[in-house]
């Protein structure tokens, strides 16, 4: 194999009239190859810098100085020409965190606009439509559990077909117009008399247009922004390079300071626009919402032409479909050994776009997808029905592995969206006065959201050092630490609020409507919540997108918004049932109409305890759980000690180098060692 090689200092392109990316062949003077060794020659790609500088002489590699060349890839040594897809799929020279910065804002302002429109949607319904407390709620958990499913979907276009950049731009329009058309809806249909919708306002009887058209709209707006959310989320994850071990840093920062950014954009909408909504003022609440949306559509289209762009990696429903196929077709045939199982030679992975998977040992039933049988050894073409990569198959490991960590995630997103429903009612009918100032129950979640910027801080100052001391994680925590942290923290909020509605009824005065007991008892309940998503949402957007194939990263996102979005439906199907049960035989049940007869406490405590026992099975799971194993981190590895080998250890910064060896085997192979050329 041939080692070493020379290069050709930078100058002008047009000095030779020569063409601005030159291919050149990797040699060494000292040594020449010969087919019968088996040896190949490696190519590369070299793309000169606007710009360059006059004729200057030969340098060795080792010893170059000049940074105005860089590599744009190292093409595998088994191919002799550069083809299309041979180019980088990463402007290098774009992202980092001015992009990211723009990202944040982008989330603050559409999480402005959401919840502009979302934290007091249970209001509006029981002022506006004359919708019953139960009922308002309910309907407030389906939408908001819609508003997170819709993340699905937004993840699989994202991964698929459109990629990161178009689908938030596509489904940010859907916003704006969701959010036009229900400023229009609230103004023309459902706000009469003007200012009605305060509190002890209500509205006169709303029209069947009106309600229709406000259903609509507020579905736009859950198909808008729950699209959104998780690939903004991935978007701005691609803005750092995963090979930089600083950028990787910055990419693990990101998703804490992406949380923090949500909670900035709730912030104002829980406080400003909650209290002119909560005087009756909806359609300007609206209308504010609906230039936030606009604001932030604005700011990430005029960004467009310095973001990091990763192309999508098309259908993975498919890839997965195969391998379970390929598996139940040998249902009879024994997994091969690890080495013997089928991959394709070299760094190319089968997945466009995506790194190599190695192989893992768990749920070894699906290996047999990619064993190889006399079959497909006779066969004239590869049948991807029934037989796999190791890539592919873990692809789809990686998928039914996650799947357990994440349904114990779904109890905890119960106690969340207490937030937007039971608690603002539970506010609703406590003393909320200031002297003559009335605090909007809703406002109550500011206190959560100030939890969250606090926690968050602490978090990554104080805990993190603290803890990667104590740990020898750098990190901290591990990801899967932080959830169950964050369970047991929800836990105790659930506890704490069925304490305040103890108190709460103690307090009341028969004959009146509000208790006696203050709002501000509801602090430690909305302060714990707020801590306790420091730890279970950061840590999952960190977890699900990390462990998540190159191939899936959105859909990996979105798995912690439709862990909100399933948690609303289970909420809702808990509402339903202890009503079902519970009000019997005259009895007005735990959650009536009139709370002052009921017993919401209780069912507060009924959360707590399943999120106990959801604790036990989480941990059961998380000590089962296996991580991802890419490819890159082994060939890093090998970067490091091919250096050390030809006495580059001063030069680790400028040059990397990695001696590609060719695999002769037609059909299976092992993970070849990548060529690897980074910035000189």
């Amino acid at each position: 194999m041939t080692k070493g090689f020379f290069v050709f200092s930078s100058f002008p392109a047009n000095y030779l009239n020569w063409p601005t990316t030159l291919p050149f062949v990797i040699t060494d003077p000292s040594s020449s190859p010969s087919p019968e060794s088996g040896s190949t020659i490696s190519r590369a790609v070299i793309k000169f810098r606007k710009r360059l500088y006059p004729l200057q002489n030969w340098q060795m590699i080792s010893t170059a100085t000049n940074r105005d060349i860089e590599v744009a890839e190292v093409v595998d040594t088994n191919i002799h020409e550069v083809t299309q897809e041979s180019k980088p799929s990463v402007e290098k020279s774009r992202g980092g965190w001015k992009l990211a910065l723009v990202l944040l804002a982008n989330q603050g302002l559409a999480t402005l606009a959401f919840f502009g429109v979302g934290v007091n949607l249970v209001l509006f319904l029981i002022r506006v439509l004359d919708q019953q407390s139960a009922t308002a709620a309910n309907n407030v958990s389906i939408w908001t559990g819609t508003v997170y499913l819709f993340s699905l979907l937004g993840a699989f276009l994202s991964d698929s077909y459109w990629g990161r950049y178009l689908t938030c731009a596509i489904f940010q329009v859907i916003l704006v117009l969701g959010l036009g058309l229900l400023s229009l809806t609230s103004w023309l249909w459902l706000i009469h008399p003007h200012g009605c919708g305060g509190v002890g306002n209500y509205c006169q009887p709303t029209s069947k247009v009106g309600v229709v058209l406000f259903y609509l709209s507020i579905y736009l707006i859950a198909l808008g922004y729950g699209g959104h959310q998780p690939t903004i989320a991935t978007f701005g994850a691609d803005q750092f390079d995963e090979k930089d071990p600083k950028q990787q840093s910055s990419k693990a920062a990101f998703f804490a300071y992406f949380y923090f950014a949500l909670n900035v954009g709730c912030l104002f909408s829980n406080t400003i626009l909650v209290y002119y909504e909560d005087k009756g003022l909806w359609t300007m609440g609206f209308l504010v919402s609906l230039g936030s949306a606009i604001l932030g559509l604005v700011s990430y289209l005029a960004a467009s032409p310095r973001y990091r762009y990763i192309k999508a990696c098309g259908n993975p429903l498919p890839r997965v479909a195969q391998v379970f196929v390929a598996a139940f077709r040998k249902l009879r045939v024994a997994p091969a050994s690890p080495d013997n199982l089928y991959e394709l030679e070299g760094t190319k992975s089968a997945i466009k776009g995506s790194r190599k998977i190695l192989h893992s040992n768990e749920i070894m039933f699906l290996d047999k997808a990619a064993t190889i049988t006399e079959k497909d050894q006779t066969a004239a073409e590869k049948n991807p029905w029934r037989l796999c990569t190791v890539t592919q198959v873990e692809e789809a490991k990686c998928v039914l592995k996650m799947l357990p960590v994440w349904l114990c995630t779904i109890i905890y997103s119960v106690v969340f969206t207490q937030m937007a429903s039971l608690f603002v009612e539970q506010g609703d009918v406590m003393e909320s006065h200031i002297g003559k100032f009335h605090l909007p129950a809703a406002s109550m979640s500011a206190f959560d959201i100030c939890s969250v910027l606090i926690c968050t801080g602490l978090y990554r100052q104080c805990l993190v050092p603290l803890a990667g001391r104590l740990s020898g994680n750098p990190k901290g925590l591990s990801e899967l630490q932080r959830m169950g942290v964050g369970l047991i923290i929800g836990l105790l909020a659930m506890v704490a609020a069925g304490a305040t509605e103890i108190a709460r009824l103690r307090g009341v005065i028969p004959g009146e409507k509000i208790s006696s007991l203050s709002i501000f008892w509801q602090i430690p309940q909305y302060v714990l919540v707020g801590a306790s998503e420091v730890f279970m949402y950061v840590g999952q957007l960190e977890f699900f997108n990390g462990q998540a194939p190159d191939g899936i990263k959105s859909f990996g996102s979105s798995l912690c918004m439709a862990s909100i979005s399933l948690g609303n439906y289970v909420s809702s199907l808990l509402v339903n049932m202890v009503t079902h049960f519970t009000a019997k035989g005259g009895d007005p049940g735990w959650i009536p109409n009139n709370l002052n007869e009921g017993h919401m406490d209780r069912f507060y405590f009924l959360i707590a305890i399943l999120a106990a026992l959801d604790f036990v099975v989480y941990l059961f799971c998380a000590k089962w759980y296996k991580g991802i194993n890419l490819q890159g981190s082994e060939q890093e590895i090998e970067i490091m000690e091919n250096q050390k080998g030809n006495g580059l250890q001063g030069y680790e910064q400028e040059t990397q180098i990695t001696e590609t060896q060719h695999e002769s085997s037609s059909i299976h192979g092992k993970p070849q060692d990548e060529s690897v050329l980074n910035k000189v």
